[in-house]
């Protein structure tokens, strides 16, 4: 009789870091109200994908949905193997501002970080 390990638990579809939560609550408190932000993949710039990021009123068909920080997200079906393990934040610079994303499946990403390829 052989031993079977474990399996390994997989990591977290998508996680938020604080300040993109807290940015995320301000949004849906205001201009974004009863919308939810919805996170897919998309194909576009010199590394071939790229994260587009929508305020929608429902769920797609086979959304996921990720909860984190007492907030909901909605991740496209075809997005969730690019995704496993990414980390959502918000950050602020001198010029600009938005959500990030550091994604442990990503093997480059294009001069102007655009986009990434897998």
């Amino acid at each position: 009789m052989t031993e079977t390990s474990p399996k390994k638990a997989l990591p977290p579809l998508l996680s938020m870091t604080e300040r993109a939560a807290e940015r995320l609550r301000a949004l849906y408190a205001g201009a974004q109200q009863g919308k939810t932000l919805r996170i897919s993949v998309g194909r576009r710039g010199c590394s071939g994908l790229s994260y587009e990021m929508d305020f929608v009123d429902q769920p797609q068909k086979g959304d996921e949905h990720v909860q984190d920080h007492d907030l909901t997200l909605l991740v496209d079906q075809k997005a969730t193997l690019f995704l496993i393990g990414t980390v959502m934040d918000y950050e602020v610079k001198d010029l600009e501002s938005g959500f990030t994303f550091t994604n442990p499946n990503e093997k480059g990403r294009c001069g102007c970080g655009e986009s990434f390829h897998i």
